[in-house]
């Protein structure tokens, strides 16, 4: 799956790991005796900026940064399983601060982004976020310090998967990871819709280009010559020497990712002839380890330049002393590069002309992927007061729409300072102020399993059984087996008289392990075949949605999540106030409704 990794010492603050020179965990204090870290699995690296890290401008490379961020995640992750780790993949890394222009440049030094030179320190924050079968997901945090100013600034934040292994390289199943605060109960929540997205993404890349044109149209540019991308390609061998490897005499992943990073800036300079800055990589994918002694080979070329930007691809390939024997390949990813003016403003690069054959079906998907980058960067980046209420659907962001829905309502369901604000019966009510926000929250104890409750009502067709607000939900597109798109109507009339609708992603999740609750997320999206009406006050819903958590055999809590949106506001705080019952008696009536049909889905079953 990767590359070895030693394994760590039980008990140990600091598990052993073969490292570069130069390589090292954070300092500890002065006594040799740091207070401890809250999760047992973070670790804290260190690293001086010194002239053998750093390219021809005196800048930290990419490469060894990458290095620097596999080693720290791995001892994080060796430190849960205590057993050696392989690399399994490292998740998109979007670039903030670095790999560019300084801030403080020497004279006649172009200014732009900051950038990581010698004598700065890179600090690295890694901890694992949630622990699968065998696999597990190491969030990873990255910035770096000017000692002379004080300035700290985020370079950048990746997540990567290690697995675990035993000998003779068998999986081990990991002991489950307890998050303790709101921070880690969060990241441990949404760590399962991060593995859900990596599971679906080549998916999500074939039915985007099974639905775009099948002709490679170049873009024209005024002035540009298209260069053909046979021009930009590399090719380069390594070997595997001691060094490179661990005891186990396997190759650490963070090596072959530098001098993939290596080969993917050659060629991304024979295209635009000037020093290129690394802005953004698309997961590392270990497909297979190779060991020392080991030839590696690592190929690249430009697969397609857009105005301001080119997507390189690149992969690893590794065979042993016979040449007779066929490459293994290993690994393979897409790094995105710009170049930039004096001002630190992006470049307009020259065309690329694809080789017919693979080379336009690489030109094609260079563009999904790109789609795919702004889909994530737009729908899953953004913070959620940054987001639309409504957002377009669509085939290719459908994966992203469905992540940022149940992250949304976990992200408001992790809050810590819910305050009750009413309890009317079995009906409690409570409340969350924010900033921008009024949300509340409703939970109830049910007689009933909680897979029943979910499979009733993540089903928006039958809310109007039990919800007096809803006239009919109709399912205008059934996504697939966990996402589904209702259009709403509801009897409340806006201020025009008019009944108010919706347009609804509903997107259900059951439980990832044990303790995780049944999820059914809701917000607004829309929808090309279902503009706003004349007869209707078009509405949205930011985030709602509810959690279920079986309590006992037969018994479960049941949990309603709502951000109010300025044109519910007033229904909330009427109800918060004490002034109406209606959403106490909303929760009643569902309660009746999940008992009353409970026995129907048994016998429907």
């Amino acid at each position: 799956m990767g590359t070895w990794h030693p394994p760590a010492a039980m008990g140990s603050a600091s598990p052993p790991c073969a490292r570069e020179p130069g390589e090292r965990e954070e300092t500890r204090g002065a006594m040799g005796s740091p207070s401890p870290p809250c999760n047992p699995t973070e670790v804290q690296m260190s690293q001086m900026v010194l002239p053998c890290h750093t390219n021809h401008r005196g800048e930290l490379s990419a490469g060894q940064l990458l290095k620097w961020i596999d080693t720290a995640a791995c001892l994080s992750a060796e430190r849960h399983a205590g057993c050696p780790c392989v690399t399994a993949s490292m998740d998109d890394i979007y670039f903030e601060h670095t790999i560019s222009q300084t801030s403080t440049n020497p004279p006649g030094q172009r200014d732009g982004r900051s950038s990581v030179c010698v004598g700065q320190v890179v600090n690295i924050k890694a901890k694992v976020n949630r622990a699968f079968n065998s696999s597990m997901e190491v969030g990873i945090q990255v910035s770096y310090e000017d000692l002379c100013s004080g300035k700290h600034c985020s370079i950048c934040k990746a997540f990567a998967t290690f697995v675990a292994q035993g000998p003779s390289g068998t999986k081990v199943k990991l002991k489950p990871l307890i998050p303790q605060t709101e921070e880690e109960k969060l990241e441990h929540s949404i760590a399962a819709e991060r593995r859900r997205m990596r599971l679906v993404h080549k998916d999500t890349l074939k039915d985007l280009l099974t639905r775009s044109p099948r002709e490679t149209e170049l873009e024209t540019r005024d002035g540009s010559t298209a260069v053909p991308a046979e021009k930009t390609r590399v090719e380069s061998v390594e070997l595997v020497l001691p060094p490179h490897a661990n005891h186990q005499g396997n190759t650490f992943g963070g090596q072959i990712m530098a001098w993939m990073e290596n080969v993917a800036t050659i060629a991304a300079s024979r295209l635009c002839h000037a020093h290129p800055t690394l802005q953004a990589i698309e997961m590392f994918h270990f497909r297979g380890p190779s060991q020392v002694g080991d030839r590696l080979v690592l190929k690249a070329i430009i697969n397609n330049a857009f105005k301001n930007s080119m997507e390189v691809g690149v992969c690893a390939e590794a065979y042993g002393q016979e040449m007779s024997v066929s490459r293994r390949h290993i690994n393979s990813a897409f790094m995105t590069f710009v170049v930039l003016d004096q001002e630190g403003r992006p470049r307009t690069l020259p065309m690329v002309a694809p080789e017919p054959g693979e080379g336009e079906r690489r030109y094609r998907e260079a563009s999904a992927r790109k789609k795919i980058r702004l889909d994530r960067k737009y729908v899953v980046s953004c913070k959620q007061t940054e987001m639309p209420l409504s957002v377009p659907w669509d085939q290719s962001n459908k994966v992203y729409l469905s992540y940022n829905n149940v992250s949304a309502l976990k992200t408001l369901v992790a809050k810590a300072n819910w305050t009750l604000a009413r309890e009317k019966e079995k009906v409690r009510m409570y409340t969350l102020e924010e900033d921008k926000f009024l949300s509340f929250r409703i939970e109830i104890s049910v007689c009933i399993s909680a897979d029943q409750a979910f499979s009733l009502l993540s089903d928006l067709r039958r809310r109007h059984e039990w919800d007096s607000h809803y006239t009919s939900a109709e399912l205008v597109q059934q996504v697939d087996d966990d996402d589904m798109i209702y259009h709403v109507v509801s009897q409340t009339l806006s201020r025009e008289n008019k009944p108010q609708d919706f347009v609804i992603l509903a997107s259900r999740r059951k439980p990832c392990s044990k303790g995780d609750p049944y999820v059914v997320a809701f917000r607004s999206v829309t929808l090309p075949t279902h503009p706003a009406s004349d007869a209707f006050t078009r509405q949205e819903t930011l985030c709602s949605g509810f959690c279920i958590w079986p309590e006992s055999e037969g018994m479960s809590k049941v949990a309603y999540y709502n951000q109010a949106t300025p044109g519910y506001l007033n229904y909330v705080t009427t109800n918060v106030a004490g002034l109406s019952s209606s959403i106490c008696a909303t929760f009643e009536a569902c309660e009746k409704f999940l008992l009353k049909n409970k026995e129907e889905l048994i016998i429907r079953l």
